[in-house]
């Protein structure tokens, strides 16, 4: 009977596996288990990294906004860089009614000296064209998502002008984002950075030519 582990040519085969020390088995096998682990390790890594949050690219870029089929008094809600922004079209009876001492009587800050918003809107209708408002729809509150009213529901109350409501703590702000007096918000709504390269295309995260404003900058969101 030809001996366990004998070559071909009759010769024992001494490859350390009838005498090798159970220490000598449990150190191979540890060099095996940890190159394995190892190269598992390097391997996991870049998924590792992909389950981290990322930047995106396009959260940074500017984002353009059909606002063609926009009718006056109606308002539209967009997500900007991870925020609700408000897009409405005010009629030409909303506009005057902005200017109206009523209604600016009532209002904290009226003429928009807080930096809330970039200097080509510190206007009384706080906005590039005054016929379209745009906002962060933030309450400066607490940052609930205030609720839109029309001009022809909110009668007397707003003097005519309609406006946004905070669900939450009862803020109140007309239709160009400025704030009452005697409410919980301090602030006026952001007005974020935002061109109008036609009639009809609003581009947010974008200055007017020649214009410069950092939304970061602003007292509040």
């Amino acid at each position: 009977m030809e001996a366990q582990g004998a070559s071909p040519d009759g010769e024992q085969d001494y490859d350390g596996s009838a005498e090798s020390s159970p220490g000598r088995r449990d150190f191979l096998g540890l060099v095996a288990t940890t190159t394995t682990v190892t190269g598992l390790a390097a391997c996991a890594v870049p998924f590792v990294d992909s389950l981290k949050p990322q930047d995106s690219l396009a959260a940074r870029l500017p984002l353009d906004i059909d606002i063609s089929r926009l009718a006056p008094g109606q308002q539209m809600t967009v997500s900007w860089q991870g925020k609700p922004v408000f897009i409405v079209r005010r009629t030409p009876e909303a506009l005057a009614a902005l200017q109206s001492p009523a209604l600016t009587q009532k209002l904290r800050d009226a003429d928009s000296t807080t930096n809330q918003q970039p200097p080509y809107a510190r206007n009384w209708h706080r906005s590039v064209v005054a016929e379209y408002g745009v906002y962060v729809g933030i309450c400066t509150h607490l940052g609930c998502v205030p609720s839109y009213t029309t001009p022809q529901a909110d009668g007397a109350d707003n003097a005519g002008s309609g406006g946004y409501a905070c669900p939450c703590h009862g803020s109140h702000f007309d239709l160009a984002g400025r704030v009452y007096k005697d409410v919980p918000a301090p602030y006026n709504l952001p007005v974020p950075p935002y061109v109008m390269p036609s009639p009809t295309t609003l581009r947010l995260g974008e200055n007017p030519p020649g214009q410069h404003f950092d939304f970061s900058t602003i007292e509040q969101i």
